[in-house]
């Protein structure tokens, strides 16, 4: 069991529960000084409009509710910590033996972030660097940093055809 590597583990959690587990968490780690051990806490939500009586409203719900994703280095301190938290039932694994997050569900879940920069602006020319479209050259037309992708306006069938691609796709031209 013992990796010195902080991943990414899912705690299964009474339903309902899942704020107060992680709180627990947070303040039990914070108590033993174990912020090297455990070092993120989050209970996935997304914001989602509600409409009741001709009344919408924004309101946050959970999108995995009954667990709670810890990012910890995972050994006989930590796995005890954590599951001795009021409401935690155990982690996500077969025979309740923790299994990380692969860090393709990672990426899928958006449970990290990361920060995207690009060399290329809305409006600048730039050439496809892989997919079917490799070695075409386009227009940017819009970038969306959020979704990691692309959509540039090449040249096709006599007009301009928008295509959507992956940021890491398009280059500038120099």
């Amino acid at each position: 069991m013992p990796n010195n590597e902080a991943r990414w583990y899912v705690v299964h959690t009474y339903s309902g529960y899942e704020n107060k587990v992680a709180s627990n968490l947070a303040t039990t780690v914070e108590n033993r000084g174990l912020k090297d051990l455990i070092q993120e806490i989050r209970v996935p939500t997304e914001k989602v409009i509600e409409v009741k009586d001709n009344k919408s409203k924004e309101v946050e719900r959970k999108i995995f509710p009954g667990y709670v994703i810890v990012k910890m280095v995972m050994n006989d301190d930590s796995w005890y910590v954590v599951r001795n938290i009021r409401g935690c039932t155990g982690f996500v694994g077969p025979s309740s033996k923790p299994i990380p997050l692969s860090d393709e569900e990672v990426e899928r879940l958006g449970v990290e972030t990361k920060s995207v920069e690009v060399d290329y602006h809305e409006g600048d020319s730039v050439r496809i660097v892989a997919g079917s479209f490799e070695d075409t050259v386009g227009v940017v037309d819009k970038i969306d940093l959020q979704n990691h992708s692309v959509r540039v306006l090449i040249h096709m069938f006599g007009r301009e055809t928008p295509v959507e691609l992956e940021l890491s796709q398009v280059e500038t031209l120099e």
